[in-house]
């Protein structure tokens, strides 16, 4: 009761206490409450601890539950190996190579659950010949843990049970002075892990957070080294970048910083473009805007407008050289996909869905004839429209082609009898037709 009134009254929080490395800190103190973590991650935590294993929400959900953001998904750190976490819980499955993770299922929620890992010395680590570490993964205790993050925002322990945070790295501090700061060099972490360069860019654009000067500093100058990387890796990263909610901000911060160069190579020549900056810059809005209001979003819909400029210029320069407009389409189509792949590691799963909302662009043109009736049956019709409404709205093309198409595609049939321009698909071919021997009276049939 007196420490209550004393709080009241002087406004002081409960004091922070030291354990071993950590600074704890309170409930009074940062105020995140227990209920804000998932069902399952409750679960978790409460059934390690109850098997007297230590047990934490880690990570990126602290992190956000801090900035009261709403935490994506909840990991969970542990001193249990995962053979001891599957014998935990009945509906759990051991994932992973290089480093086993534990998946533990509560209906449509899965948690995951890592074993506290340490960072091996430099001596020891398996490495490239850039420094990048290949191999690290062993496991270790919770501030060997810690010290291996990357940020320190990211290296925060949440015990639901006390409602306390475990902090071995000032990440509280941090995350309260809303800064992004790489846990020790940042010189070392980046030529360990170069991907961290562009996390740093991705997260602080996504949060809001600005980065420690320490931590930007040697961006610059260690880029380079992204080409390091391995293809998947650098794809998946770039995914969760354009997906993040945030695409327009962090390919902003990727273009200022000069480190676009090594994720989309061709993004640097296709934002050089006036029309086709602008068009990037639309499609990317557009997806931030969808995430916002949590529509789905297309990876092969993305990536198609970031290629789209380099296809028009493709295809442009083969129409110019001779070839017939079609086939000049499919080869500039597969030129720039190969030309991409070589630097980034698209799926060819997206291949086809790109390649179809690039070869249904002319057709909008042709508003003749059952042509717009066949074009509005195909499953790929609307997807294709609102690539087209880019089009648009970047000065591609006239904003007049998409209100028609808006119209024409909610109009009865009546009103598209009435829209419906003068043919200019250009003369039909005359189908061969042949005599019936004997049968000079009848008419010319064609043949099949």
């Amino acid at each position: 009761m007196i420490k209550r009134l004393i709080k009241r009254v002087f406004g002081k929080a409960a004091p922070v206490r030291v354990v071993g490395a950590a600074h704890v800190i309170p409930f009074d103190e940062h105020k995140v409450s227990s209920d804000g973590i998932s069902y399952g991650a409750k679960r978790v935590t409460d059934g390690l601890q109850a098997a007297g294993f230590q047990a934490f929400v880690v990570g990126g959900a602290v992190r956000d539950l801090l900035l009261n953001r709403q935490p994506k998904d909840f990991d969970v750190a542990t001193d249990a190996t995962p053979e001891e976490v599957k014998r935990v819980f009945r509906r759990a499955r051991i994932i992973g190579r290089r480093f086993r993770l534990v998946h533990v299922m509560f209906g449509e929620e899965t948690v995951e659950v890592s074993t506290f890992r340490r960072a091996i010395d430099a001596e020891d680590a398996e490495t490239d010949e850039h420094g990048r570490i290949l191999r690290d993964n062993e496991f270790g205790d919770q501030k060997q843990d810690a010290a291996r993050r990357d940020f320190t925002a990211n290296a925060l322990f949440y015990d639901p049970a006390t409602q306390e945070i475990f902090d071995y790295h000032h990440g509280y501090e941090d995350v309260r002075a809303n800064t992004l700061r790489m846990i020790g060099d940042p010189e070392v972490r980046y030529r360990e892990d170069p991907v961290r360069m562009l996390r740093a860019v991705r997260l602080s654009a996504k949060l809001g957070m600005k980065l420690d000067p320490s931590t930007a500093a040697p961006i610059s100058k260690m880029k380079e080294l992204l080409s390091n990387v391995p293809e998947a890796r650098l794809f998946d990263e770039m995914l969760k970048l354009l997906l993040s909610g945030q695409a327009l901000p962090c390919v902003k911060k990727l273009r200022a910083m000069e480190l676009h160069h090594g994720m989309l190579p061709m993004l640097d020549v296709i934002l050089e473009q006036p029309m086709g900056e602008k068009f990037v810059m639309l499609a990317l809005q557009n997806t931030d805007q969808r995430i916002a209001e949590e529509k789905p979003v297309s990876p092969a819909f993305l990536f198609a407008a970031l290629l789209w400029h380099e296809v028009l210029a493709a295809w442009k320069t083969r129409q110019e050289a001779g070839e017939k407009p079609i086939g000049a389409m499919h080869a500039a189509m597969d030129e720039v996909l190969e030309r991409q792949r070589a630097q980034l590691a698209i799926p060819r799963r997206y291949d086809t869905v790109m390649k179809e909302l690039w070869l249904l662009q002319p057709r909008f043109e042709q508003r003749g004839g059952q042509r717009p009736i066949r074009l509005l049956a195909l499953p790929r019709f609307r997807a294709a429209y609102d690539f087209l409404l880019l089009r648009c709205q970047s000065g591609e093309v006239e904003e007049e082609l998409g209100t028609w198409w808006e119209e024409f595609q909610h109009a009865n049939d009546e009103r598209r009898a009435e829209m419906l321009l003068p043919d200019t698909g250009g003369p039909k071919k005359r189908r061969r037709r042949t005599k019936k021997p004997g049968a000079a009276a009848q008419s010319e049939l064609p043949i099949e």
